[in-house]
């Protein structure tokens, strides 16, 4: 059996994560409208994103099941903020068009969660 590569991280301030392969990726987006219900900021070329805790899980409830949905809700349940951040794994994308006051969040965020624990 081949390994499948991670695609999408979904991460708290902690560092707490859920990892998501292209596959549950892709169905995770299809199934939600692409996220659009929680997504705070977006980079708009890939899909690294803030998203509020408290949406996402409205957004997974009102979905078909996921096998990943309950790990997600779970994550943004217990999130110690009212954000989530999502770091697409599969991409070289370095962001430049991600211009909102977001990206900034975003960006120092993941750069802690990397200090702090490793790469992510």
């Amino acid at each position: 059996m081949r390994a499948v590569p991670p695609a999408l991280a979904i991460l708290d301030d902690d560092g707490e994560q859920v990892v998501l392969d292209a596959e549950e990726a892709d169905r995770l987006f299809a199934l939600t409208d692409g996220l659009d219900g929680a997504t705070v900021s977006a980079c708009p070329r890939c899909r690294c994103r803030i998203l509020a805790a408290v949406a996402l899980v409205d957004l997974l409830n009102g979905a078909p099941a996921l096998a990943a949905s309950g790990a997600l809700v779970e994550l943004a349940d217990d999130a110690p903020t009212l954000h989530l951040y999502m770091r697409d794994l599969a991409s070289g994308c370095a962001h430049r068009r991600w211009l909102d006051p977001g990206h900034d969040e975003w960006a120092e965020a993941i750069a802690d969660l990397v200090t702090r624990r490793g790469p992510v």
